[in-house]
């Protein structure tokens, strides 16, 4: 029988709340979504429009802010109609596609992170051969790898739960979740659970090499005055970006593991949503504060206007 005659829709828990409670919830939400979309797509249009930006630290990071608001996507939209509405469903599709969106992303910021990752540890560790490394080709390659490489993984992932009879249609979170939707799965698949040990291992891969980049990043620092001048420039803003990310999948994994056992339903909520609320914020501010060139060409760009407002 075809699971989707058994199962047609899911029901998300986690927004007991009263009205007046989830009114105030859905204007701070709105609000934070709006802080995201502004300060991401300042960025991007900074990096885009300025010529002098088009770099492959500065390709990378936009490609991270894009990825922010590709992930948000997946979430804000639909929690933000839950908060307004009595009942809190999606139907199988939108869960599938949900889920598929959202935890792409996660992967896709982690794919980024290691490119980045490796563009510092060539421009710090071989300065010499830096430009005859990082050519053109290699960057599109890299930028490709980074979404590619997650929408890959993800979609296996989701074709192989798709294909599960599913018993119960109840998703004890916020939003939809290839792992909880396979809990809900009559018998275990040894096809869900081989992909999801195949994802599970390529980015352990991925931790490794930016752990090893990082150890030869920093024996080069030691050594060397000028790497330590680049590493504070520019390391320090990419080890922000992935304590943040590392910490918000920290607290997703403890909510598929432990969030049915905590009686405080603030703090599975927390848990549930961190990692769309410190990672799409903090990634374009503190490369934006941090790195000269980004933000000594926002601030060149609000004085233009104000200068021009002034004019008229």
């Amino acid at each position: 029988m075809d699971n989707a005659s058994v199962v047609t829709f899911f029901r998300l828990s986690g927004l007991n709340y009263r009205m007046q409670h989830r009114i105030i919830l859905f204007v701070l939400t709105l609000l934070c979504y709006s802080v995201i979309w502004i300060v991401n797509v300042v960025v991007i249009i900074t990096i885009s429009v300025d010529q002098k930006l088009h770099e492959p630290m500065y390709i990378f990071l936009c490609n991270l802010c894009i990825n922010g608001l590709y992930g948000t996507a997946g979430f804000y939209p639909k929690f933000l109609m839950d908060l307004l509405s009595t009942t809190h469903v999606i139907s199988y599709a939108g869960c599938l596609l949900q889920s598929f969106v959202i935890y792409s992303s996660i992967g896709s910021d982690l794919s980024i992170l290691a490119v980045m990752a490796y563009d510092r540890y060539v421009a710090i560790c071989h300065p010499l051969m830096y430009h005859s490394v990082m050519t053109t080709q290699r960057i599109s390659l890299l930028v490709a790898f980074s979404w590619l490489l997650p929408l890959l993984c993800m979609f296996t992932n989701t074709m192989t739960i798709f294909q599960s009879k599913l018993c119960s249609s109840h998703i004890p979170k916020l939003y939809c979740s290839n792992i909880l939707i396979d809990k809900l799965a009559c018998a275990a698949s040894i096809a869900n659970t081989s992909i999801a040990y195949v994802n599970i291992t390529i980015y352990l891969v991925h931790f490794f090499f930016l752990l090893w980049s990082y150890i030869c990043l920093v024996r080069t620092c030691l050594t060397s005055q000028q790497g330590r001048k680049k590493f504070m420039q520019t390391c320090i803003p990419h080890l922000v970006s992935l304590f943040s990310f590392a910490f918000a999948v920290l607290f997703d994994l403890m909510y598929t593991r432990f969030g049915s056992k905590m009686s405080s339903q603030g703090l599975r909520n927390f848990m549930a949503i961190k990692m769309f609320l410190i990672p799409p914020v903090l990634n374009p501010l503190v490369y934006g504060l941090t790195l000269t060139k980004i933000r000594s060409r926002v601030l060149g760009f609000i004085q233009e206007r104000k200068e021009n407002v002034e004019t008229k």
